[in-house]
């Protein structure tokens, strides 16, 4: 049996049996969008497949640094940190190829801990999307830099003077991706056997870039797709005594790392985007989804922009956006409409960076889309021409730090009809935790700029 024809609970005991597995990878996603997880023993496995398993709640209440937030009800000190109940989701199976026939599952939290679970926010987002008569097909492209660098070197070098891959710019490289077309190829089978297709795989414009655009599938699975991506992309390049990184910005002097999202809607099973007889093939709907999109843009930024870091790739002229805008076939806005045949058509959502979680950015763009289409939201005109150098109105600029962002979700009634309050306010105090925590740092630029002339 191949794992990708895994469906169900005697699925997943035929395929451990067959390839006499004593041990198979389950994990779950956390917060920030980081994949825990551990080896669990057959046994343990097959009654899970029953009955779920626990996993200690902390990874529901802890930051990416394993630091346990202060300001959170869920679990902390208070509750001693008891376990949540995991369901396993045989469907996710996956092979392993850099570990013989190991199989790995994606697991989501049930119970009380469904509410704050980040791919259990967006199933929530789309089974609102299918009471509505909708299908959500989407895809996630992802830009990250390469260094020559390992775990140990790079906390020895205190993260400066990092080598990266190739130096110099050589966007769209046949040179650098030939010179390291093993590499390439390595990641392109990797997405293939774990099915995370990878339908475009090039450099970008700067030391070591590469971006790589994932096949588009229905929304779910393609959150899956890009937890997947990020993660074993990361394990790739560590096994070859490289690093990976998915930061928004790792460097003020190169652009930021892109994580755009793609999507369109179905009704019927036919594309809910196009309408030949409309401006531009936009239909009525699409043009509702961009409205709600648009306007719940900076209240829902915080589920996009989650890390200190996001906000600072979000400057003019980085190819990243400052306001909620949107054009046809225009890279200076937030959102991007992608003409074509009723198929093709599609919002880009480009506001979001490498960095994000998957699911929660995803359940963001879809839920605010949907909000518009259920209240009609008409956009504003689309921006012609560079948006950076237009004026635009108050109400669409986003919020310039995680705190803001933060405030902005807190206070957000759309967000608290689309993904509960239980969702909003834990992920809420997990951003004021996180800009708490950036506040207590003295930064290199503060040393340099600081240290001898105040």
């Amino acid at each position: 049996m191949k794992a990708r024809d895994v469906k169900t609970a005697a699925d997943a005991k035929k395929i451990v049996e067959e390839r006499g597995l004593d041990f198979v990878k389950v994990g779950v996603i956390d917060v920030d969008g980081i994949m825990r997880g551990k080896y669990m023993a057959k046994s343990k496995f097959f009654s899970s497949l029953e009955n779920g398993f626990g996993f200690c709640d902390v990874v529901l209440g802890w930051d990416s640094n394993d630091q346990q937030y202060d300001n959170i009800t869920y679990t902390g000190w208070h509750t001693a940190f008891p376990d949540a109940p995991v369901r396993v989701l045989p469907d996710t199976c996956r092979d392993v190829p850099m570990e013989d026939n190991m199989v790995f599952f994606l697991g989501e939290f049930t119970d009380k801990a469904e509410a704050i679970c980040p791919r259990g926010t967006l199933r929530r987002v789309l089974k609102k999307a299918a009471d509505m008569g909708f299908g959500v097909v989407s895809s996630a492209e992802f830009e990250f830099f390469v260094f020559e660098e390992t775990p140990h070197s790079v906390r020895e070098k205190n993260y400066t003077n990092l080598r990266n891959i190739t130096p110099g710019f050589y966007g769209y490289s046949t040179i650098r991706s030939s010179v390291h077309a093993d590499f390439y190829k390595e990641l392109l089978d990797l997405g293939r056997v774990m099915d995370f297709p990878i339908e475009g795989l090039h450099t970008e414009t700067g030391p070591g870039v590469l971006e790589a655009a994932i096949e588009y599938t229905s929304a779910l699975e393609s959150a899956d797709r890009a937890a997947l991506f990020k993660t074993f992309t990361k394990i790739l390049c560590q096994n070859r005594g490289w690093m990976a990184t998915f930061m928004a910005k790792w460097s003020k002097d190169w652009p930021g790392q892109s994580g755009h999202l793609h999507m369109s809607l179905t009704k019927d099973e036919k594309p809910a985007f196009h309408d030949a007889s409309k401006p531009n093939g936009i239909s009525d709907t699409m043009r509702w989804f961009i409205g709600g999109q648009q306007k719940l843009m900076p209240e829902f930024l915080a589920m996009v922009s989650l890390t200190v870091n996001s906000y600072t790739r979000l400057i003019p002229g980085f190819w990243a956006p400052t306001d909620a805008t949107w054009g046809v076939e225009n890279r200076t806005c937030a959102l991007r409409v992608i003409p074509g045949s009723p198929k093709s058509q599609r919002v880009e959502y480009r506001v979001a960076a490498a960095d994000i979680n998957p699911y929660i950015a995803f359940a963001a763009a879809i839920g605010s889309g949907l909000w518009g289409i259920e209240n009609k939201i008409e956009p504003e005109p689309a921006i012609v021409g560079n948006s950076y150098a237009q004026e635009h109105k108050p109400e669409l600029a986003l919020p310039r730090t995680l705190w803001e962002a933060a405030q902005k979700l807190k206070a957000s009634a759309p967000a608290r009809a689309l993904f509960g309050d239980d969702f909003v306010d834990h992920f809420a105090a997990t951003r004021e935790w996180e800009e708490r925590e950036f506040r207590r740092a003295i930064t290199d630029w503060e040393m340099a700029r600081y240290f001898e002339i105040i």
